[in-house]
């Protein structure tokens, strides 16, 4: 049975849902995470306003272990 660890990466969003944005910080942790050996797995909400926009993030990276 394959093993894996986990590992998470907070992205705190400021207006990124309310104004269109040119960072692209989560493609470079992607990338930077992929070039590693991870494989990233989704995202998980970690905060929200209280209209419901998420405010910070989790990006879920997992990595088979030996």
């Amino acid at each position: 049975m394959k093993k894996y660890r986990y590992e998470y990466v907070r992205i705190d969003t400021g207006l990124f849902f309310l104004v269109p944005s040119e960072d692209n910080q989560h493609r470079e942790i992607i990338d930077e995470y992929a070039a590693k050996g991870w494989r990233y797995v989704g995202f998980v909400p970690a905060m929200q306003s209280g209209e419901g926009r998420i405010r910070q993030y989790d990006l879920v990276f997992e990595q088979e272990v030996e």
